[in-house]
């Protein structure tokens, strides 16, 4: 099955349901490239399984996570402006993988 590059980006209030999002995505095979943003290459049914168990674990009045799925196509056509990354958790053996 092809795989598709994904971005997950959340606001999630509590502390510990944010650590158990992050510890999904990271289970998930996603990358944190930000505190609160991880990108990553799933099969597409990985990546509605993941959207599926961040919903079990947010609170829907307070939080929000936000996938987003894209083609290599579109991929490269994103831009990278200013510091991009927060350089403690990608290195640039991290961004080869996806630039």
């Amino acid at each position: 099955m092809a795989k598709i590059l994904a971005w997950i980006m959340y606001d999630i209030a509590s502390n510990k349901t944010r650590n158990r999002v992050a510890k999904k995505c990271k289970k998930y095979g996603m990358t944190r490239v930000q505190k609160s943003i991880f990108l990553g290459k799933l099969d597409i049914n990985r990546f509605d399984e993941l959207a599926e168990i961040c919903l079990d674990e947010i609170d829907e009045e307070t939080d929000s996570v936000y996938l987003f799925p894209f083609c290599q196509e579109d991929f490269r056509r994103i831009q990278v402006l200013g510091q991009g990354f927060d350089k403690k958790l990608v290195n640039d053996e991290i961004l080869s993988k996806f630039f």
